[in-house]
């Protein structure tokens, strides 16, 4: 036997083997998957490097607007405050039980700014880190709210707890005479509506929990069997067994779902009217 063939065998050999061990590991339960317990080391510094590889690739050509508008540090405190401190905590504020639980760990964000250029902290907030309980929040803040947050992180180092404490304070209604905080996230409607875009449709179903309890094509899942399978949705004449099958119909019963159906176990999502014609569009596709 020659020597190019021997080593092609143990070449395939040692391919069938990682195989069948790689096989073990997942089909006889031998990976802990508990968050109690801690990634291996080696595992953690790999996930953690292909993290940052893919936020610096992807954010590359993201050109961040001016950060130093008191206006938009203040907006982005209130953002900080309601978003972000339940896992990552805040000087003198430490993490919520949520956030201490998870694993990985999420870290503080008082010295993001030395890790991360702006435009990676916006891409970041935006998309979130798949497999690592960071959320996405495309869906749930405007783009001056996602750059808002990236604004107060880079003065969140300059702070001390007592002064984080008043950045953040929440003023009881009817204060006569205290200075105004931001709320964080836009009204509904502020933004000009945009024609409706089924792709977009496709990422916000996930989003808005919808494949929790609803298979549907083109979306991960676990083949959840709470609520009936979408496939050929835009096909079926009645939305609910109650409203035709229209765009505004699909709009109307994903945003006010307890309206049309007050006895429906299906919860009200909190789906903004872009987000809903987006989603409306996507599931009229599917035939």
């Amino acid at each position: 036997m020659g020597a190019p063939k021997t080593a092609l065998l143990t070449v395939a050999a040692l391919g069938i083997a990682g195989v069948a061990a790689g096989a073990l590991v997942v089909y006889g339960g031998l990976y802990d998957v508990a968050a109690t317990q801690q990634h291996f080391q080696p595992v953690y510094s790999m996930l953690e490097t292909a993290m940052r590889q893919s936020v610096k690739m992807r954010a590359r050509n993201i050109e961040p607007p001016r950060l130093d508008d008191e206006r938009l540090v203040m907006r982005g405190a209130a953002c900080f405050r309601d978003k972000c401190v339940q896992c990552h905590g805040a000087p003198g504020v430490a993490q919520g039980d949520i956030g201490k639980s998870m694993q990985p760990l999420p870290g503080p964000l008082v010295d993001a700014r030395h890790h991360w250029k702006p435009r990676e902290l916006y891409w970041l907030t935006k998309h979130g880190i798949r497999m690592s309980g960071m959320p996405a929040w495309e869906f749930r803040l405007s783009e001056e709210d996602l750059w808002s947050v990236v604004a107060f992180m880079a003065r969140l180092p300059e702070l001390t707890p007592q002064e984080y404490a008043e950045a953040t304070r929440v003023e009881p209604t009817g204060a006569q005479g205290a200075p105004a905080r931001p709320a964080c996230g836009p009204a509904d409607g502020a933004a000009p509506l945009r024609a409706a875009d089924a792709q977009r449709g496709a990422r916000a179903l996930p989003q808005y929990a919808c494949s929790a309890c609803h298979t549907i094509p083109g979306i991960t899942s676990s083949s959840p069997n709470v609520g009936p399978p979408l496939a050929g949705m835009g096909g079926r004449s009645l939305i609910a067994g109650k409203l035709a099958n229209t765009p505004d119909n699909m709009v109307r019963w994903l945003r006010h779902t307890h309206e049309v159906d007050p006895l429906t176990a299906m919860p009200q999502m909190g789906v903004s009217e872009q987000d809903a014609r987006d989603i409306a569009a996507y599931l009229a596709a599917l035939r």
